[in-house]
């Protein structure tokens, strides 16, 4: 039974559809000649309801280009009269004169045509006994009937009859159309917006652009672009630098050929303002390391990491010409020092300086050793002498070499002498020790081989050596003290570079050295470098502790060969004064010259009046 049941209910609904079907076809045959016009029926309901509002509206579908002729349609339902077809593209595209096709000379373009009077507007009549095939037909509405271009306009001008709305070309608010992709067709349909949604749409957009004109924040953001972009031409014009910034370093060689110029700010080590020298830069103008290089630069450029040097302008104070003739310094001659350096005079007339320029001359080239005990003024009496060459001789280029010292003292050997300084404070390991004291070396070298006079006060020779040794790979030989046999090479060749050169220039080098500290690798240090000196100038621990200021040993101070730096007459004045004090302690010798030398106003004032006593 139920089976029975399921059957005929599955016959029912197939008879049901079965009729329902040709309805279906019967009703749509007009319409499927053209699928799409389903879309502008639909359309044009919305547009002839809003004429009924006295709002019309149009559909992109048609083509402004086909210009015909209009025909009159009666209404069916509404008792306006019919309007063409034709209105849409009036409304459209305006003037509505280019779409109207006149027949004769009389006729006002801007009109429409007459209605026929005879026409009930109660029926529905066709003139054209073709409809369009396009058009579609619905009952209640404006039917577009398509128009034949054999219609003959009469003679007469037509009138509009005062009910036809005429619309308003500039007080219309234009229809709004919003393309939708249908999700069964490709094709995209154009929708039109309600008018009310038109309004808010347009009070939206005026409220927007009010705040924005009110705000200047918003102003500043839609004007970005622009104005970041002219900020940002003016930023990066591009300034060349080229031949304008120039700069001077010191020229330390790498491994690998190339170089940089380092700054005795930082000690000649690595700093932010190194510059960069080519292979080819270092290969053309004969460079070597510690070449003073005075040269233009320019900025670095991406990937780069520090300036680099275009232009070479003076090295070591001399043109590049003449740096490619230059001889090296261990093949230029030494001499004996026969030019002294004056101590005393303008305004460095102290006690000290008039002993030093008397007992211990220092001329240039000198090899000079002030072999002191700890705490007996050695760092001043370097400070006075360095303070009295620079005021007497400004033609000498003078450093200060503090190795191992403390940062205080470094501190005010900086403000007190007129010099170059450049430390290594005991707090700083061995290596950086050696490596400053290299540098110094090698720029003192290149300056003699241009002919310049260099002075270098070391303080101290002795830390410099125990830097050395402790830098130093272990050669399996130690001395006494625990000094490896190789260690003392290089502090002998810092203290060896020291010498009055023939064909110009002369490398000066006064160094301290320690003595009776309690270590005895003080004492083998300063056994090595005691007899290669040609000037020694000793001080005393009791004179030190009595306050006896320069505390210095006049008996065991000398120079080698001082009669190459004084006359005759002043050297025999000498010879007799050395005679009086040789059988005085020092403490005796050095309370007789202070109290003779300072009632003086200078050494020569002082040979003179030795002959009235």
């Amino acid at each position: 039974k139920k089976q029975d049941l399921i059957y005929k209910i599955l016959d029912n609904q197939a008879i049901k559809a079965s009729e329902k079907k040709p309805e279906e076809k019967k009703f749509k045959s007009p319409r499927d000649l053209n699928q799409p016009k389903r879309e502008e029926s639909s359309v044009l309901n919305k547009l002839f309801g809003f004429r009924k509002e006295e709002k019309r509206m149009e559909t992109p579908e048609e083509k402004p280009e086909e210009k015909v002729e209009p025909e009159v349609v009666a209404p069916t339902l509404s008792n306006e009269p019919k309007r063409e077809g034709k209105k849409e593209y009036q409304i459209k595209k305006r003037p509505r004169t280019e779409h109207i096709k006149a027949g004769s000379s009389n006729h006002n373009p801007n009109q429409g045509p007459k209605p026929n009077p005879a026409q009930n507007p109660n029926q529905k009549q066709h003139q054209n006994p073709n409809p369009n095939p396009n058009a579609v037909q619905k009952q209640n509405s404006y039917q577009p009937i398509k128009v034949r271009e054999e219609i003959l306009f009469p003679e007469d001008p037509i009138e509009i009859e005062s009910e036809i709305l005429i619309p308003e070309p500039v007080e219309e608010q234009k229809p709004i159309v919003v393309q939708r992709l249908d999700a069964r067709s490709e094709n995209s349909i154009s929708e039109e917006v309600k008018p009310e949604e038109q309004v808010d749409n347009r009070n939206e957009q005026q409220n927007r652009k009010k705040n924005f004109e009110n705000n200047p924040k918003w102003e500043n953001r839609e004007n970005a672009g622009p104005k970041q972009s002219k900020n940002q031409q003016n930023q990066e014009k591009p300034y060349e630098f080229d031949g304008i910034i120039s700069n001077t370093g010191v020229l330390e060689i790498m491994v690998d050929g190339y170089g940089f110029l380092r700054s005795s700010d930082f000690n000649y080590l690595n700093s932010p303002d190194d510059i960069y020298v080519s292979q080819s830069q270092i290969k053309l103008f004969g460079l070597k390391t510690g070449d003073t290089v005075t040269g233009t630069i320019r900025p670095p450029k991406e990937g780069e990491k520090y300036f680099p040097l275009i232009k070479v302008i003076e090295i070591n104070g001399r043109t590049p010409d003449y740096i490619r003739d230059r001889v090296p310094f261990e093949h230029l001659t030494p001499l004996f020092p026969n030019e002294k350096f004056n101590l005393t005079g303008k305004g460095h007339d102290n006690l000290s300086t008039r002993i030093v320029d008397l007992f211990a001359p220092i001329g240039k080239g000198q090899r000079g050793l002030i072999v002191a005990q700890p705490k007996t003024g050695k760092t001043m009496l370097l400070k006075e002498i360095a303070n009295a060459i620079a005021a007497n001789h400004p033609e000498v280029y003078m450093m200060v070499l503090l190795i191992d010292e403390r940062p205080e003292e470094v501190t005010d050997m900086a403000r007190h002498v007129n010099a170059e300084v450049i430390s290594s404070t005991f707090d700083e390991p061995a290596e950086r020790h050696v490596r400053v004291a290299n540098m110094v070396l090698e720029k003192a070298k290149r300056l003699v081989e241009c002919g310049h006079d260099v002075v270098i006060l070391l303080d101290s020779i002795t830390r410099l050596a125990r830097a050395y040794n402790t830098v130093s790979p272990a050669s399996g030989k130690v001395l006494s003290g625990g000094v490896d046999a190789n260690a003392l090479h290089k502090p002998k060749r810092f203290f060896g570079a020291a010498r009055n050169i023939e064909e110009g220039g002369s490398l000066t080098i006064i160094s301290t050295a320690l003595t009776e500290t309690g270590s005895k690798m003080d004492e083998v240090i300063f056994e090595e470098f005691k007899g290669t000196g040609n000037m020694e100038l000793q001080l005393d621990r009791k004179l030190s502790n009595k306050r006896i200021f320069p505390a210095v040993d006049i008996n065991a101070s000398s120079t080698r060969r001082e009669d190459l730096l004084m006359s005759k007459s002043v050297l025999d004045k000498i010879y007799i004064l050395r005679n009086f004090l040789g059988d005085m302690n020092s403490n005796e010798a050095m309370e007789f010259l202070k109290n003779r030398i300072m009632k003086t106003d200078s050494v020569e004032e002082f040979l003179i009046s030795m002959n009235d006593e």
